[in-house]
Protein backbone atom coordinates (compact mmCIF):
# COMPACT_ATOMS: atom_id res chain seq x y z
CA UNK A 1 0.00 0.00 0.00
CA UNK A 2 1.46 3.99 -0.66
CA UNK A 3 -0.27 6.73 -1.33
CA UNK A 4 -1.60 9.51 0.99
CA UNK A 5 -2.33 8.43 4.53
CA UNK A 6 -4.74 11.81 4.91
CA UNK A 7 -5.82 13.38 1.05
CA UNK A 8 -6.12 16.88 1.64
CA UNK A 9 -9.44 18.51 0.42
CA UNK A 10 -8.52 21.14 -2.26
CA UNK A 11 -8.58 24.83 -1.14
CA UNK A 12 -11.59 26.92 -2.97
CA UNK A 13 -10.41 30.28 -4.27
CA UNK A 14 -12.30 31.91 -6.57
CA UNK A 15 -10.82 32.39 -10.21
CA UNK A 16 -8.98 29.41 -9.58
CA UNK A 17 -9.49 26.05 -10.70
CA UNK A 18 -7.96 23.01 -9.01
CA UNK A 19 -6.42 20.54 -11.14
CA UNK A 20 -4.16 18.29 -8.99
CA UNK A 21 -3.56 17.63 -6.01
CA UNK A 22 0.70 15.84 -5.77
CA UNK A 23 3.01 14.85 -2.74
CA UNK A 24 4.08 18.11 -2.29
CA UNK A 25 2.46 20.82 -4.79
CA UNK A 26 -0.93 22.07 -5.51
CA UNK A 27 -1.89 22.75 -9.06
CA UNK A 28 -4.40 25.74 -10.45
CA UNK A 29 -5.17 27.21 -13.47
CA UNK A 30 -6.16 31.06 -13.62
CA UNK A 31 -8.89 32.97 -15.59
CA UNK A 32 -5.51 34.20 -17.60
CA UNK A 33 -4.69 30.63 -18.22
CA UNK A 34 -1.47 30.51 -16.16
CA UNK A 35 -1.01 27.59 -13.83
CA UNK A 36 -0.64 28.83 -10.34
CA UNK A 37 1.83 26.25 -8.51
CA UNK A 38 1.39 26.31 -3.85
CA UNK A 39 3.94 24.06 -2.54
CA UNK A 40 2.40 22.53 0.67
CA UNK A 41 4.42 21.28 3.78
CA UNK A 42 3.62 18.00 3.22
CA UNK A 43 6.17 15.61 3.36
CA UNK A 44 6.67 11.94 1.23
CA UNK A 45 8.87 8.83 1.99
CA UNK A 46 8.30 5.07 1.13
CA UNK A 47 5.85 5.95 -1.22
CA UNK A 48 3.50 7.85 0.99
CA UNK A 49 2.94 10.95 1.91
CA UNK A 50 2.79 11.30 5.60
CA UNK A 51 0.59 12.47 7.83
CA UNK A 52 2.36 15.56 9.91
CA UNK A 53 3.56 18.39 7.63
CA UNK A 54 7.14 19.44 8.24
CA UNK A 55 6.45 23.44 8.87
CA UNK A 56 8.36 26.33 6.30
CA UNK A 57 9.04 23.52 4.11
CA UNK A 58 6.75 24.46 1.18
CA UNK A 59 8.44 28.46 1.31
CA UNK A 60 11.79 27.07 1.90
CA UNK A 61 11.67 25.06 -1.60
CA UNK A 62 9.26 27.69 -3.36
CA UNK A 63 12.16 30.22 -2.34
CA UNK A 64 15.24 27.87 -3.13
CA UNK A 65 13.99 27.39 -6.39
CA UNK A 66 13.21 30.83 -7.18
CA UNK A 67 16.88 31.70 -6.26
CA UNK A 68 18.32 28.90 -8.53
CA UNK A 69 15.74 30.07 -10.92
CA UNK A 70 17.43 33.21 -11.43
CA UNK A 71 20.97 31.78 -11.52
CA UNK A 72 20.35 30.10 -14.33
CA UNK A 73 18.39 32.19 -16.97
CA UNK A 74 21.74 32.19 -19.03
CA UNK A 75 21.40 28.19 -19.46
CA UNK A 76 18.08 27.97 -20.07
CA UNK A 77 14.75 30.01 -19.03
CA UNK A 78 12.10 29.02 -16.30
CA UNK A 79 8.20 28.96 -16.10
CA UNK A 80 7.88 31.44 -13.86
CA UNK A 81 5.29 34.58 -14.33
CA UNK A 82 5.09 35.92 -10.53
CA UNK A 83 5.50 34.93 -7.02
CA UNK A 84 2.44 37.77 -6.29
CA UNK A 85 0.02 36.17 -4.36
CA UNK A 86 -3.58 35.60 -6.63
CA UNK A 87 -6.14 37.33 -5.25
CA UNK A 88 -8.32 36.11 -2.74
CA UNK A 89 -5.86 33.44 -1.55
CA UNK A 90 -5.29 32.57 1.23
CA UNK A 91 -2.41 34.36 3.63
CA UNK A 92 -0.78 31.29 4.21
CA UNK A 93 0.00 30.71 0.85
CA UNK A 94 2.09 33.74 1.01
CA UNK A 95 5.50 32.79 -0.32
CA UNK A 96 4.98 29.29 -1.32
CA UNK A 97 2.99 30.53 -4.91
CA UNK A 98 4.22 30.47 -8.34
CA UNK A 99 1.87 31.80 -11.23
CA UNK A 100 3.91 29.91 -14.33
CA UNK A 101 3.37 29.63 -17.50
CA UNK A 102 1.32 26.73 -19.05
CA UNK A 103 3.57 25.05 -20.79
CA UNK A 104 3.83 21.45 -23.15
CA UNK A 105 5.44 19.35 -20.50
CA UNK A 106 7.50 16.40 -21.22
CA UNK A 107 7.08 13.10 -19.87
CA UNK A 108 10.47 12.52 -18.39
CA UNK A 109 12.03 12.86 -15.52
CA UNK A 110 15.38 14.04 -16.28
CA UNK A 111 17.99 12.86 -13.92
CA UNK A 112 21.84 13.63 -13.77
CA UNK A 113 24.29 12.02 -11.33
CA UNK A 114 27.88 12.75 -10.99
CA UNK A 115 28.38 10.64 -7.99
CA UNK A 116 26.57 7.12 -7.35
CA UNK A 117 23.66 7.30 -4.38
CA UNK A 118 20.16 5.79 -4.83
CA UNK A 119 19.09 3.64 -7.16
CA UNK A 120 22.06 4.46 -9.18
CA UNK A 121 24.30 2.35 -6.65
CA UNK A 122 22.01 -0.41 -6.23
CA UNK A 123 21.60 -0.63 -10.32
CA UNK A 124 25.40 -0.75 -10.39
CA UNK A 125 26.42 -3.09 -8.11
CA UNK A 126 24.14 -5.69 -9.77
CA UNK A 127 25.02 -4.51 -13.63
CA UNK A 128 27.69 -2.34 -13.23
CA UNK A 129 25.53 0.28 -15.27
CA UNK A 130 22.90 3.10 -14.32
CA UNK A 131 19.64 3.57 -16.91
CA UNK A 132 22.50 1.10 -19.50
CA UNK A 133 25.28 3.34 -19.12
CA UNK A 134 28.57 1.22 -18.32
CA UNK A 135 30.49 2.62 -15.19
CA UNK A 136 34.02 1.21 -14.60
CA UNK A 137 34.75 -1.13 -11.84
CA UNK A 138 35.85 -0.20 -7.84
CA UNK A 139 32.98 1.98 -7.47
CA UNK A 140 32.01 1.75 -4.02
CA UNK A 141 28.60 3.84 -2.31
CA UNK A 142 28.76 8.24 -2.30
CA UNK A 143 31.83 7.43 -5.27
CA UNK A 144 32.66 10.55 -7.62
CA UNK A 145 31.76 9.67 -11.04
CA UNK A 146 34.21 10.22 -13.82
CA UNK A 147 31.52 12.10 -15.79
CA UNK A 148 28.20 13.31 -14.76
CA UNK A 149 25.63 11.44 -16.50
CA UNK A 150 22.23 11.45 -17.71
CA UNK A 151 19.81 8.87 -16.24
CA UNK A 152 16.38 9.52 -17.04
CA UNK A 153 13.15 8.17 -15.37
CA UNK A 154 9.38 8.10 -16.14
CA UNK A 155 7.41 10.26 -13.91
CA UNK A 156 4.94 7.87 -11.49
CA UNK A 157 1.66 8.71 -9.99
CA UNK A 158 1.44 9.77 -6.23
CA UNK A 159 2.49 6.34 -4.62
CA UNK A 160 4.17 5.12 -7.30
CA UNK A 161 8.13 4.55 -7.88
CA UNK A 162 9.53 6.50 -10.75
CA UNK A 163 11.11 4.08 -12.97
CA UNK A 164 14.73 4.79 -14.37
CA UNK A 165 14.80 4.21 -18.33
CA UNK A 166 17.60 4.12 -20.78
CA UNK A 167 18.38 7.37 -23.00
CA UNK A 168 17.20 4.82 -26.19
CA UNK A 169 13.43 4.95 -24.44
CA UNK A 170 13.56 8.58 -24.26
CA UNK A 171 14.17 9.36 -27.57
CA UNK A 172 11.68 6.70 -28.45
CA UNK A 173 9.23 8.54 -26.37
CA UNK A 174 9.90 12.38 -27.47
CA UNK A 175 12.22 12.42 -30.75
CA UNK A 176 15.92 12.02 -31.12
CA UNK A 177 15.75 15.93 -31.17
CA UNK A 178 13.87 16.33 -27.89
CA UNK A 179 15.82 13.94 -25.95
CA UNK A 180 19.30 15.36 -27.13
CA UNK A 181 18.25 18.81 -26.16
CA UNK A 182 17.20 17.06 -22.93
CA UNK A 183 20.17 15.20 -22.22
CA UNK A 184 22.38 18.36 -22.88
CA UNK A 185 20.34 20.75 -21.04
CA UNK A 186 19.84 18.37 -17.74
CA UNK A 187 23.76 18.04 -17.85
CA UNK A 188 24.65 21.32 -18.42
CA UNK A 189 22.36 22.91 -15.56
CA UNK A 190 23.51 20.13 -12.88
CA UNK A 191 27.35 21.21 -13.64
CA UNK A 192 26.48 24.89 -13.02
CA UNK A 193 24.73 23.88 -10.02
CA UNK A 194 27.26 21.50 -8.71
CA UNK A 195 30.03 23.89 -8.85
CA UNK A 196 27.86 26.80 -7.20
CA UNK A 197 27.39 24.38 -4.46
CA UNK A 198 30.97 23.06 -4.05
CA UNK A 199 32.09 26.23 -3.29
CA UNK A 200 29.31 26.97 -0.41
CA UNK A 201 30.80 23.33 1.10
CA UNK A 202 27.34 21.17 -0.21
CA UNK A 203 27.96 18.10 -2.70
CA UNK A 204 25.20 18.04 -5.25
CA UNK A 205 25.40 14.05 -5.72
CA UNK A 206 22.28 14.26 -8.09
CA UNK A 207 19.16 16.42 -9.16
CA UNK A 208 16.14 15.88 -11.36
CA UNK A 209 14.29 18.21 -13.60
CA UNK A 210 11.44 18.69 -15.44
CA UNK A 211 10.78 20.40 -18.81
CA UNK A 212 8.33 21.82 -21.02
CA UNK A 213 8.11 23.43 -24.60
CA UNK A 214 6.56 27.13 -24.47
CA UNK A 215 6.51 29.80 -27.30
CA UNK A 216 9.90 31.96 -27.62
CA UNK A 217 10.08 35.39 -28.45
CA UNK A 218 10.84 34.38 -32.37
CA UNK A 219 7.58 32.42 -32.68
CA UNK A 220 9.83 28.91 -32.19
CA UNK A 221 9.20 26.01 -29.18
CA UNK A 222 11.40 26.76 -26.44
CA UNK A 223 12.55 24.31 -23.69
CA UNK A 224 11.44 25.74 -20.12
CA UNK A 225 12.36 24.42 -16.73
CA UNK A 226 9.82 23.74 -14.98
CA UNK A 227 8.53 22.31 -11.49
CA UNK A 228 11.13 23.23 -8.66
CA UNK A 229 14.53 23.13 -9.13
CA UNK A 230 17.78 22.10 -6.85
CA UNK A 231 16.00 21.94 -4.12
CA UNK A 232 16.31 19.31 -0.58
CA UNK A 233 13.07 17.61 -2.74
CA UNK A 234 14.49 16.88 -5.56
CA UNK A 235 18.05 16.91 -4.84
CA UNK A 236 20.35 14.71 -3.04
CA UNK A 237 23.17 17.58 -1.23
CA UNK A 238 25.89 16.33 1.08
CA UNK A 239 28.04 17.81 3.49
CA UNK A 240 31.59 18.34 1.48
CA UNK A 241 33.64 18.14 4.77
CA UNK A 242 32.11 14.89 5.63
CA UNK A 243 31.72 13.17 2.42
CA UNK A 244 33.90 9.82 2.02
CA UNK A 245 32.79 6.91 -0.34
CA UNK A 246 32.05 3.70 0.94
CA UNK A 247 29.61 4.40 3.17
CA UNK A 248 25.97 6.32 3.49
CA UNK A 249 26.29 10.05 3.34
CA UNK A 250 24.55 12.63 5.91
CA UNK A 251 22.36 14.61 3.95
CA UNK A 252 20.24 18.08 3.74
CA UNK A 253 16.64 15.93 3.07
CA UNK A 254 14.44 14.05 4.93
CA UNK A 255 16.78 11.54 6.21
CA UNK A 256 15.87 11.52 9.79
CA UNK A 257 12.59 11.20 8.79
CA UNK A 258 13.44 8.06 6.65
CA UNK A 259 15.45 6.70 9.75
CA UNK A 260 12.59 6.97 11.85
CA UNK A 261 10.33 5.32 9.92
CA UNK A 262 12.64 2.52 9.53
CA UNK A 263 13.82 2.58 12.52
CA UNK A 264 11.98 0.39 15.51
CA UNK A 265 10.76 3.79 17.35
CA UNK A 266 8.27 4.14 14.71
CA UNK A 267 6.61 0.28 15.17
CA UNK A 268 5.77 0.56 11.60
CA UNK A 269 6.37 -1.99 9.08
CA UNK A 270 7.11 -0.64 5.24
CA UNK A 271 6.27 -3.76 3.70
CA UNK A 272 2.74 -4.05 6.20
CA UNK A 273 -0.48 -3.09 5.24
CA UNK A 274 -0.93 -0.08 7.76
CA UNK A 275 -0.06 3.69 6.64
CA UNK A 276 3.10 5.42 8.32
CA UNK A 277 2.27 7.42 12.12
CA UNK A 278 2.49 11.12 12.97
CA UNK A 279 6.22 12.00 12.85
CA UNK A 280 7.45 12.58 16.68
CA UNK A 281 7.88 16.94 17.08
CA UNK A 282 11.71 16.30 17.48
CA UNK A 283 12.24 14.42 13.67
CA UNK A 284 9.93 17.60 12.44
CA UNK A 285 12.02 20.01 13.97
CA UNK A 286 15.32 18.20 13.31
CA UNK A 287 13.93 17.58 8.95
CA UNK A 288 12.79 21.95 9.14
CA UNK A 289 16.10 22.48 10.39
CA UNK A 290 17.81 20.62 7.83
CA UNK A 291 15.73 21.87 5.43
CA UNK A 292 16.85 25.78 6.43
CA UNK A 293 20.41 24.95 6.39
CA UNK A 294 20.61 23.81 2.69
CA UNK A 295 18.61 27.20 2.16
CA UNK A 296 21.14 29.23 4.19
CA UNK A 297 24.47 27.49 2.76
CA UNK A 298 23.25 27.71 -1.07
CA UNK A 299 22.13 31.44 -0.75
CA UNK A 300 24.13 32.91 1.32
CA UNK A 301 21.08 33.68 3.26
CA UNK A 302 19.42 32.44 6.60
CA UNK A 303 15.78 31.23 5.92
CA UNK A 304 13.01 33.79 7.31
Amino acid sequence: MSGFVHRPEPVQVPGLVHLHTGKVRDLYRNEAGDLVMVASDRISAYDWVLPTPIPDKGRILTQLSLWWFENLTDLVPHHVLSSDLPDGAPADWEGRTLVCRSLRMVPVECVARGYLAGSGLLEYERTRTVCGLALPEGLQDASELPAAIFTPATKAEVGEHDENVSYEEVARRVGVETAAQLRQTTLAVYARARDVARERGIVLADTKFEFGFAEGPDGEEELVLADEALTPDSSRFWPADTWQPGRPQPSFDKQYVRDWLSGPESGWDRDGEQPPPELPAEVVTRTRAKYAEAYRLLTGHPFE
